[in-house]
């Protein structure tokens, strides 16, 4: 059995309370006996993919009240620790950021907050809520997707110095960190930030996981390019920057996404980052065509103290719904993609999806 505990920290002004259902106090500076946290004696997997959507009342929400949604998928949802992106509100009623019906190119994305009980029984454990559509039924609507997620049992992560902890059995534990270049999250734009609040996770936990949802979008936005993107007219962040900086101070793991397409896959310091994992599940929400309807489940096996032991690359594809299976074409395009943008770091993937360090 998997044991959860929610800590939240902040180093500024704006971090939220605890949760009441699984909070901590927040921590203090750490002293000389609290600075190395309690090492597990058994490697830890933990599995990731990307943007989660069970859809939204305006483009329709799935049958059984998408209690099936992740049926196909299931079996790559295995770890001690589960982790997605979920790009949308757990919330019901008015309070779209677009006042209505989507127009005009706003789309707002809201689940019933019921639906937690459809991630529970997929299998997710932690649950990021840094992005660009977390924030779509305003603040009540974020009151009401963390308190669903509670409800569940779910951590969550990404509000402004958001911190994660998942306890293993056997002892250890893993943190978890979202962040998303937006005020109302952990704000990616601000890497000096992500790197205090990295380093203190590292005092709450021998592992460090980084999420990131950070990027340009779409079918022209398969590389990771030199410096800051932009999107709509957004600063969307410096993905290279951000995902080196984080591992330099203590991340054992980074995974993105917020593309909505896969990218490629480079390890810094022995450390894997995985820069977008795509979309996972779009229900009537995403495009699925082409390189936006390839995706996949990231599991890799760390050592207790985070050291990158093994990894694998499930790949899974987008139904004319959204809803993922397993197959179709990521394993190739990730290839393809680490060798072009990364060169001497790229992490080498095999024909079958296995992930190792370059030589």
């Amino acid at each position: 059995m998997v044991v959860v505990a929610f800590i939240a920290y902040s180093d500024g002004e704006d971090a939220p309370a605890p949760s009441t259902a699984q909070a901590a106090p927040a921590a203090s500076a750490p002293s000389a006996e609290t600075a190395k946290p309690a090492t597990g004696t058994t490697d830890v997997t933990v599995a990731s993919v990307g943007d989660v959507v069970m859809g939204t009342p305006e483009f329709g929400l799935p049958p059984a009240n998408g209690s099936t949604l992740f049926n196909a998928v299931r079996s790559l949802l295995k770890g001690n620790v589960v982790f997605g992106n979920l790009e949308q509100a757990l919330a019901s009623g008015p309070g779209s950021k677009c006042g209505g019906p989507s127009g005009g190119g706003c789309y707002a994305f809201a689940s019933p907050p019921s639906y937690a009980r459809n991630l529970k029984a997929a299998g997710f454990t932690v649950m990021g809520i840094a992005n660009n559509h977390a924030l779509d039924w305003g603040t009540s609507g974020q009151r009401s997707t963390v308190a669903a997620l509670d409800a569940q049992g779910i951590l969550h992560t990404g509000r402004p110095g958001e911190i994660a902890v998942q306890k293993l059995p056997g002892g250890g534990s893993v943190a978890v960190i979202a962040v998303a270049p937006y005020s109302w999250s952990q704000n990616a734009l601000d890497i000096p930030g992500a790197v205090r609040l990295v380093r203190k996770a590292t005092t709450m936990a021998p592992i460090v996981m980084v999420n990131m949802h950070v990027g340009a979008e779409g079918s022209g936005a398969t590389h990771v390019p030199q410096g800051s993107e932009t999107f709509l007219g957004e600063n969307r962040g410096n993905s290279r920057a951000l995902a080196r900086a984080v591992v330099d101070a203590g991340a054992d793991l980074v995974v993105g996404q917020g593309p909505h397409v896969l990218r490629g896959m480079e390890f810094r310091n022995g450390r894997l980052i995985a820069y977008s994992l795509g979309n996972f599940l779009g229900y009537k929400t995403f495009a699925v065509g082409g390189a936006s309807g390839q995706s996949g489940a990231l599991s890799v096996t760390l050592g207790p103290d985070g050291a990158f032991k093994s990894a694998r690359f499930s790949p899974t594809q987008l139904s004319g719904e959204g809803v993922p299976s397993p197959g179709g074409s990521g394993i190739s395009i990730i290839q393809s993609l680490s060798r072009q943008d990364f060169g001497s770091t790229a992490a080498r993937i095999s024909s079958g999806g296995d992930i190792t360090p370059p030589r």
